[in-house]
């Protein structure tokens, strides 16, 4: 089954994202341990992390040219938000 795609994207508090799907789920994942890889360091930035937003088609969230995370890995590894 393919992951549903992302209709939008939040970044809150301490590195974490909440992240609506287009099934009308909504999930909240936590980057804090991608923080210690080096394609993800430069997430360490608030300035930078607040900047998250969409692509164009749901495919993933991004930051810059060099920096995304995956509906794949946001659906898989999010955890549910209550409503």
């Amino acid at each position: 089954m393919n992951p549903p795609k992302i209709v939008s994207v939040t970044a809150v508090g301490d590195h974490k994202l909440i992240v609506a799907f287009d099934n009308s789920e909504v999930k909240e994942y936590d980057v804090s341990p991608l923080l210690e890889k080096d394609a993800f360091a430069p997430l360490k930035s608030a300035s930078l992390f607040r900047s998250a937003r969409v692509d164009q088609g749901g495919y993933a969230v991004v930051w810059n040219d060099t920096i995304d995370l995956s509906e794949n890995e946001l659906w898989v590894n999010g955890t549910p938000v209550k409503s």
